[in-house]
This record gives structure tokens, C-alpha cells and sequence, in this order.
């Protein structure tokens, strides 16, 4: 039962291939969800917050509706879209007013209708001619709520409107009016589902903002069923079948009494093994994804783990300074001493990224539930260390102790001569050090001051930019330290 004022829930259903997705895009106003001329690009439920004329609500963009065998991925497609159909408080069923009507239009009619909710029947596609053509087909199913549109021209969007106002209840501020002798399913209120993970800047941090956590990884490392497994429920679609992941999924949790946007990408191969339009538009959408966390998680296979790709993505997540976790999934498959395989691992990761020492390993095991908290707690806590800010005067005087330790080399003959040190920002941790050759500075001992300030400031397994300034006034001179 909704309160008043609540947005309602509209889920867009029909075939593969009739613009489900381009008018999800259009509602919401953003290049969500990917679009394709490929049939079934769309495999999961993904979330958005619409608004057309003066209607708030929240869409769902759903998989073309096929019939399958048993436990195939077309199946595991169709259940996701009944369970959005559930979860709905009115359909959108789309149909192509270009094809015109098929036997899978009507079959899915007949299940919309079963579903006793709502159902404005939308024919996409109809510029020009097309309209004209469509009007014939469209009354034959039953539906008296219809309208003409053309999601990717935007034209017809007003008779959308006129359709969903049809559908009565809508009470102040676009929301639905309470429906006392609703039958749908009640929804769980332990998250609010989105999937705006890309559109927005990473939150600064605050008592309100939720962790924003990136899962990335190679294709098969179970990815989505550990997205799954935190939430408590079947949210996205798994599988043993590799790539089933296309878009970048996200969804809203607590943890304890901390908010949380978990999002799920699809793998990432290596750049040659990429084929097609789609897995390259895939790959795009995990990286924007990746590019607006806070924390990104690199989920491993414990049972094939630290393969030159695995590598790869963490240094992409390096380069673009995030937060970074390791998570090593299917830890129950691995067998022998697993307290020295879990040291060796650590020694190939310090050894292969030693731009991110000290980064945190916690293995965990999906399908099981084990390890999960802890995962979400090292996700906090790398958030901390992101957001470290250290004080110019301990920094200085770290310095000073550093020099003393190891003496700064000579250039060409000339001794190197630092002269201080500040924090300019964090998130991630960025420092300027100004010296005398800035240009030729040498990268080794650039490596042992960022190593010392890991060690003495805290900040293991996070990135930290050294950014090197000529010779400028040291402020700490002739003072006390």
C-alpha cells in the first residue's frame, strides 16, 4: 500500500527489440540504460527516477520478454521481468508499431492483463506512416489505454501523459494516492532500488552520504551473485554462463546503520579479447561507473586468482584514484592451507601494485553468505583512509626524519634539496613537495617518501599522488618544529 504523495512504480514490458530501453532513457532524462539495435540487450532489472509533465515516478527497464527452456538464460531473463511485473503499480507494454503485432505481443498481453494492475498499451516506433498502420492493431488486445509514441524522437509524449493520467489515483506532486484494496505484493523497504550510480560526482562525505562501492572484475568471477548475497534476494540476474552482465546495476542498502549504493558492472577482458558493439559499450558503462565510486571492489576467483587481467583492472582503479579492496570469491573451492595461499596472494599484490601497498584482501564465498560483512567493513574503512587529511606541520617533520634516514641523491652532480611538503586534498590523498629539481626528481626516492607516508599516516591500500613543485619559500623555516 502506497502513502500518499509516493511516486508510483512503472515497469516496461514487452518483446526483445521494441525500444524498452530508449524510452526508459527518454523518462528519465539520461543515457542509462544501453541501447542497441541488437535484440535482448537488456538482461536485467534496471531502475530509474522518471518524471514527465508534472508526473514523478519511479521506471523500470526490463528484458524482452521470451520463452525459454528450463533453467536457461532466457527463462532466468523472463522470471526477472515477473518479478518487476510484481513489483509494478502500472505496465507499459510496448510493442513495435513497425512489425505490428506478433504472437509474443499477444501471449505477453495475456500476462499482463493476469498480472490485474494498470496497463497503458504504448505502440513505439510510430513516425509517419507507421502511426496510421498501428491503430488497426493496437484495440484488438484489449487495452483501452493506448498512445503513439517514438521514444527516440520524443514525439507522442504527451499522450503518454494523457494515458497515465488515466490510469487514476495520482494525487499531489505526481505521487500515487493511497489504494487501500491494492492486491499487489507488499515491496521490501530495506532498500530503494536506483541506477544513477553514473550519473553524479562521488558524494562528499558526510553523516548522510551513502558509500558508493563499485564491483569489478573479469567475466565469471560472481560478481552479481555476490551483489545478490549482500542484498538477501535474487535482485540480479547470475548464471553460469559468462557475460551475462551487461549494464552497470545499483542498488541501495544499509549496512548496520550506514547507507550504501552497491553497483554491479559487467567483466572486463582483456581489450583484445572485446568483440562486438555491445561488449565495448559494456565495458564503457563499468568503467564510467567505476570513475564516479568512492570504493571499488576488484572480486577475484580464489580458484584462478592474480591473472595479468586482474592486475590490470586494479591499476585502471589506481589511475583513476579510488579506493580499492580486494574481495577473493569462492574461497570455499579453495583447498590446503588457505592461511598461506591468503600470505601469497597479499606478497603477489604488493609485489604487482606496489602503487597500492598494503591494499586489503578479504576472501568471501557468495554462495554461501560467508565473509560479507567484513568485505562491506574493509569497503568502510578504505573510505576512511581515502579521505585521510594529514597536517602540514607533521608532514614536515616527517620529511625532515625521512631526509635524515636517506639523504636526497645527487642530480648531475648537484644534491637534491627538498624544501617542504603539504596536503592539497584527499579523496584520493594528494601532496605537493617542493624541491630544488622538481623535473629530475628520481623515481626511487619519489617511491620511499610515498611508501613513508603510507607507513607513518595510515593510508595502506589507497592512492596517493605526489605532486612535485619547484623550489618555492619554505613556510617552516627558521620555525620550531
Amino acid at each position: 500500500m502506497k502513502n500518499s504523495g509516493t511516486p508510483p512504480i512503472i515497469a516496461i514490458i514487452g518483446r526483445p527489440n521494441v525500444g524498452k530501453s530508449t524510452l526508459f532513457n527518454r523518462l528519465v532524462g539520461k543515457k542509462l540504460a544501453l541501447v542497441d539495435d541488437a535484440a535482448g540487450t537488456t538482461r536485467d532489472r534496471r531502475y530509474g527516477q522518471a518524471h514527465l509533465v508534472d508526473l514523478d515516478f519511479q521506471v523500470i527497464d526490463t528484458a524482452g520478454m521470451e520463452e525459454g527452456g528450463r533453467d536457461t538464460l532466457t527463462t532466468r531473463m523472463l522470471e526477472q521481468t515477473k518479478a518487476a511485473i510484481l513489483e509494478a503499480d502500472i505496465l507499459l507494454f510496448l510493442i513495435d508499431a513497425r512489425a505490428g503485432l506478433t504472437p509474443a505481443d499477444e501471449k505477453f498481453a495475456a500476462l499482463a492483463r493476469r498480472s490485474n494492475k494498470p496497463v497503458i498499451l504504448a505502440a513505439n516506433k510510430a513516425e509517419g506512416r507507421a502511426a496510421t498502420a498501428a491503430l488497426a492493431d493496437l484495440y484488438t488486445l484489449g487495452f483501452d489505454n493506448v498512445a503513439l509514441i517514438s521514444a527516440e524522437h520524443g514525439e507522442g509524449m504527451g499522450d503518454l501523459f494523457d494515458a497515465l493520467l488515466e490510469t487514476g489515483g495520482w494525487g499531489p506532486g505526481g505521487g500515487k494516492k493511497d489504494d487501500s484494496e491494492s492486491t499487489k505484493r507488499p515491496r521490501k523497504k530495506k532498500r530503494m532500488q536506483t541506477d544513477e550510480a553514473e550519473s553524479s560526482e562521488p558524494p562528499a562525505p558526510g553523516p548522510q552520504s551513502p558509500l558508493k562501492i563499485v564491483i569489478l572484475g573479469r567475466p565469471n568471477a560472481g560478481k552479481s551473485t555476490l551483489v545478490n548475497a549482500i542484498l538477501g534476494d535474487d535482485r540480479l540476474l547470475t548464471g553460469p554462463e559468462a557475460g551475462i552482465t551487461r549494464d552497470a546495476i545499483a542498488v541501495r542498502l544499509e549496512h548496520g546503520d550506514i547507507p550504501i549504493e552497491l553497483v554491479d558492472t559487467a567483466g572486463m577482458r582483456k581489450r583484445a579479447r572485446v568483440e562486438g558493439k555491445l561488449e565495448h559499450l559494456a565495458v564503457a558503462d563499468a568503467i564510467r561507473a567505476m570513475q564516479y565510486a568512492e570504493v571499488v571492489v576488484v572480486l577475484l576467483d580464489a580458484t584462478a586468482p592474480m591473472e595479468k587481467q586482474d592486475a590490470a583492472i586494479a591499476a585502471l582503479v589506481e589511475r583513476e584514484g579510488r579506493a580499492c579492496v580486494i574481495g577473493l570469491n569462492k574461497w570455499d573451492l579453495v583447498t590446503g592451507d588457505k592461511k598461506a595461499y591468503l600470505e601469497e596472494i597479499r606478497y603477489l599484490l604488493n609485489k604487482q601494485l606496489s602503487q597500492l601497498a598494503g591494499i586489503p584482501v578479504v576472501p568471501v564465498c557468495a554462495t554461501k553468505q560467508q565473509g560479507l560483512d567484513k568485505l562491506l567493513n574493509a569497503c568502510l574503512k578504505a573510505r576512511d583512509v581515502w579521505n585521510l587529511h594529514a597536517g602540514t606541520a607533521a608532514l614536515n617533520r616527517w620529511l625532515e626524519a625521512m631526509q635524515q634516514a636517506h639523504t636526497p641523491p645527487l642530480i648531475r652532480g648537484r644534491r637534491l634539496k627538498i624544501k617542504y611538503i603539504t596536503q592539497t586534498k584527499s579523496r584520493p590523498p594528494t601532496f605537493q613537495l617542493f624541491a630544488n629539481m622538481a623535473k629530475e626528481f628520481p623515481d626511487a626516492y619519489k617511491k620511499y617518501l610515498v611508501h613513508g607516508l603510507r607507513e607513518t599516516f595510515g593510508m595502506e591500500g589507497t592512492p596517493i599522488r605526489l605532486i612535485l613543485k619547484g623550489s618555492g619559500k619554505n613556510p617552516f623555516e627558521n620555525k620550531k618544529k
